[in-house]
């Protein structure tokens, strides 16, 4: 009788030893590379080559006239130069600035959103401060989605002096053709000295984008969002006839300690985005009704006593008298911010 017992022993122990032993990965699916990197991959013969060949066995022949070449070489310029090229024409419809925006959340995080980098929104941002220096706020959100983008950079500095300690070296704007540089500094005291955090998103370029870069640098500010467009320069318009002009890129952001920021744009400290339509929708519904209510979720109406002796369930009657089925509007980007505030407060106490 004793027997059965160990045989089982065994087996479970022989089975315990075979799920240990590590089985071969299975080799994972090699991703198929887009087009710009197969491309990338040839050397310059295998690219004469490849338009010989075409043009030697391609179908039609007219798709590859003189004409079609130089339409698609201009075309495959533009989509590789990205942000530091721009084929526009007369008329073409900018961006909507959002509104200003500044609250306090929770009362205990400043929020500012300036929707646009002028000096209108600088004065509303130092009232804004003044108002939370009052308070004794001790943390501010910085959100920098939905500002056009331009190169208002001399206001991106003013908005920069107000979070940066004075001496700092802010950014330059340098011409590496022309060997020059324009240097813009911190050159007044800063205004606020707390815990500062700064919001992106894939949009955010040129003014706004350089403001983000030298927060992070000089003042300690965190990025939570999407990385930026990578879009912080200065640009000249040459004239190309027929109402439409060429813009490209003619100087740069730099910083001191990190390099351009164009191309590559900014890789935020925390990552997430907030689709493009959703985003839009909150903050349209903040011109009323704040931020507040997309950051912080409503406390359930739960039993208590007095439900008890009323014989009344407000659980239930609250779940009933919503028609809503729908998942609240949230501002997760927003929401992240907050919770990074939150921990940088807990482990500086």
């Amino acid at each position: 009788m004793k027997f059965f017992p160990l045989v089982l022993s065994a087996c479970l122990t022989a089975t315990a030893l075979a799920e240990d032993v590590p089985t071969p990965d299975k080799p994972s699916p090699t991703p198929t590379p887009t087009l710009r990197e197969a491309v990338d991959s040839l050397d310059e013969s295998q690219i004469q080559k490849a338009i010989d060949a075409l043009e030697a066995n391609y179908l039609s022949p007219e798709a590859l006239d003189s004409a079609s070449r130089q339409r698609a070489l201009l075309e495959g310029l533009l989509l590789r130069l990205g942000a530091g090229a721009d084929l526009n024409q007369a008329g073409n419809a900018t961006s909507k600035p959002v509104p200003f925006l500044a609250e306090i959340l929770d009362g205990r995080i400043g929020y500012i959103r300036p929707g646009a980098m002028d000096a209108a929104a600088l004065k509303q941002t130092d009232s804004a401060l003044v108002n939370f220096a009052d308070k004794s706020i001790p943390a501010v959100i910085l959100d920098l989605r939905g500002i056009p983008r331009g190169t208002e950079f001399d206001i991106a500095a003013d908005f920069a002096r107000r979070f940066c300690p004075k001496g700092k070296i802010l950014f330059t704007i340098e011409k590496p053709n022309a060997k020059q540089e324009r240097i813009l500094t911190a050159d007044r005291d800063a205004v606020f000295h707390g815990i500062l955090v700064v919001l992106t998103d894939a949009d955010t370029s040129g003014a706004a984008e350089a403001l983000a870069a030298t927060l992070r640098a000089n003042s300690s500010g965190m990025i939570v969002g999407a990385k930026t467009a990578g879009g912080a320069v200065e640009f000249s318009e040459f004239p190309i006839g027929g109402g439409k002009t060429l813009r490209l890129a003619v100087s740069r952001v730099s910083l001191p300690g990190s390099g351009p920021v164009f191309p590559n744009g900014l890789k935020p400290d925390i990552e997430i985005s907030l689709p493009a339509e959703t985003q839009k929708k909150i903050f349209e519904l903040t011109k009323e009704k704040g931020v507040s209510q997309f950051v912080f979720d409503n406390e359930r109406p739960r039993m208590n006593e007095a439900a008890l002796v009323a014989n009344t369930n407000p659980e239930i009657s609250s779940t009933d008298e919503s028609d809503d089925d729908s998942e609240p509007l949230r501002d997760t980007v927003l929401q992240r911010a907050v919770d990074l505030v939150t921990a940088i407060s807990f482990y500086k106490k």
